[in-house]
């Protein structure tokens, strides 16, 4: 296929080269030849091996661990791919890492969010493309087009070929996912319930309250990352305690550092459902309750309608 002014390319960096084939394939596309190694100091090199010149580039890179890493080649491959006369360079950015980051939480403290999103736009991108950010606002961050897509749709699907849905409620693991959760219990018409917790410290967290009604009903925990998975487990023991009959749990990105693949492999969670929008590690893969739903055919038709210069938003209507 090409693009509606010129031929695409597609770019890979080093952070998840299995779902930038998953795209490729979904696109009929290959990727385009492209070196991105370390020097023997780990500073990072970067080299085009094909002609772009005059053509639609997206970059396939996720800024997830290690995060200063995949940022930088990212930058780098755009600085590359610009001086290479490319017409257009879109950063697919399925994790946007530094999300979190996105409002002071204290006096001389960074909006880190804000600064990576310069830092991008000043290395030459002219479109962003990202998959469920942190905060949405995150999207204001950027002087350039900014598209935010949903896995949502995804997730909707998996449970309405899973479950019963006269027994699905659908469960907030904090106050700031509610809007997050009351999209998808409106889209499978389940009812709501919210977990209220109290953070100690960062990553840790501790379950106060269940607010709703949750006994007899398989529960559904939604959220956009998983990191530690201290959240989930809580979550899960305390919707438990209310009575609820299994736990589950959709979220976006599986971050899950440290030792949260084993965190969640020891919970009385059911299982634990992310996206491939970072690139799973060995301990996630070999997790016995945790399951990866592809977002390749759902980034590679958005690439296609961009190039196309055709609606992506209605992808989701």
């Amino acid at each position: 296929m090409s693009a509606k002014n010129g031929s695409i390319k597609l770019v890979a960096g080093n952070s998840n080269p299995v779902l930038a084939q998953a795209i490729a394939q979904g696109l009929d596309l290959p990727l385009t030849k492209a070196s991105v190694r370390r020097f023997a100091d780990n500073e990072i090199f970067v080299e085009v091996l094909e002609n772009v010149r005059g053509s639609d580039a997206f970059i396939i890179q996720s800024t997830s661990y290690p995060a200063n890493d995949h940022l930088m080649e990212l930058l780098i491959i755009t600085d590359a791919l610009r001086r290479s006369s490319a017409r257009r360079i879109t950063a697919v950015i399925p994790y946007f890492g530094y999300a979190r980051q996105d409002r002071k939480v204290g006096s001389r403290a960074p909006i880190s969010a804000k600064l990576v999103a310069n830092l991008i736009t000043h290395a030459g991108v002219d479109r962003v493309m990202t998959l469920d950010l942190h905060a949405g606002q995150i999207q204001g961050f950027f002087d350039i087009p900014t598209d935010n897509l949903y896995a949502s749709p995804l997730m909707v699907r998996d449970i309405k070929e899973r479950f019963d849905l006269a027994n699905v409620m659908v469960v907030s693991p904090d106050v700031g996912g509610v809007v997050r959760a009351r999209g998808l219990s409106k889209r499978i018409n389940a009812p709501l319930a919210i977990i209220d917790k109290r953070r100690e410290r960062a990553g840790e967290s501790e379950v106060m309250n269940v607010i709703g009604d949750c006994a007899g009903y398989t529960c559904i925990l939604i959220d956009d990352i998983v990191d530690s998975g201290g959240t989930l487990v809580n979550a899960a023991d305390a919707l438990l305690a209310n009575g609820a009959k299994d736990v589950y749990a959709y979220i976006s990105h599986g971050v899950l550092s440290g030792g949260a693949a084993a965190r969640i492999a020891g919970s009385r969670l059911k299982e634990l459902v992310i996206t491939d929008s970072i690139l799973p590690t060995e301990a996630v893969v070999k997790a016995p309750n945790i399951r990866t739903l592809s977002i390749a055919p759902l980034i590679a038709e958005a690439i296609s309608r961009t190039a196309a210069e055709e609606s992506v938003s209605s992808l989701f209507d």
